[in-house]
């Protein structure tokens, strides 16, 4: 039997006109949408519809709105579309302590393929600049906050010279969505030194363009690191 038809709301249905605007280019990344007193006249509706419409856009990364100025369509990036589910993605791990397992699992995936890709395809600029980062990670040992963006930084770098504009952005969030679980770790004493140790050991497996060896160096890091800091927070 057919499934009755659901009553819309008024500010879905200016939703979809919006983002079917949108999506045929005639509202393009960086333009401002009509003013809300426009956009009611042009769609016959009132002022709650129009705003309701504009906030979920907001929401879900659409368009950005600035106090006192109209909605500004968003020019879609990797990042801005992981970065919208940064906040949930925090909560999950917060209250599923099991996804924080899972998650290790997936990072680990992700960021041995990218040093295996590095490793393929790095410029000597490339491995030079990844050589500077390791200098700058050391130099901010003495501050913990900087030491561990410089280690966030370091291993999106590696995975920026794969090329694909997604892989740095989701190493990069899966490291901040995990950092408050780190932080606690990289305190213990002599685990700075082991940080900067295998990052020393991928760069130079990147440098010799040798994919297998620096896929391995990365899966250690990622995998015996975790085991010695835990051995190190518990002296």
């Amino acid at each position: 039997m057919p499934e009755p038809i659901q009553r819309r709301k008024l500010y879905q249905e200016v939703l979809e006109r919006l983002m079917e605007r949108i999506h045929n280019g005639e509202l393009p990344p960086g333009s401002q949408l009509p003013s809300e007193r426009e956009l009611m006249e042009q769609y016959g509706v009132g002022r709650p519809a129009v705003r309701e419409a504009l906030q979920a856009m907001e929401r879900s990364g659409f368009v950005e709105i600035a106090h006192g100025e109209r909605a500004r369509v968003v020019d879609p990036t990797a990042e801005r579309l992981i970065a919208q589910i940064a906040a949930g993605a925090q909560h999950l791990l917060r209250t599923k302590p099991d996804m924080l397992k899972h998650m290790k699992e997936a990072r680990v995936f992700l960021e041995t393929s990218t040093a295996r890709m590095a490793a393929e395809r790095a410029t000597e600029a490339q491995v030079a600049r990844l050589r500077q980062a390791i200098d700058e990670h050391r130099a901010s040992m003495v501050n913990l906050e900087e030491f561990i963006e410089r280690d966030m930084a370091f291993h999106r770098e590696i995975a920026d010279i794969s090329g694909n504009p997604i892989f740095p952005s989701i190493v990069e969030s899966m490291f901040r969505w995990a950092s408050e679980f780190y932080t606690t770790l990289v305190r213990a004493p002599g685990a700075e030194e082991l940080t900067l140790a295998e990052h020393l050991r991928i760069v130079e497996a990147i440098a010799a363009h040798d994919g297998d060896a620096a896929a391995e160096a990365m899966r250690a890091h990622l995998t015996r690191a975790n085991e010695l800091y835990r051995e190190l927070g518990q002296q």
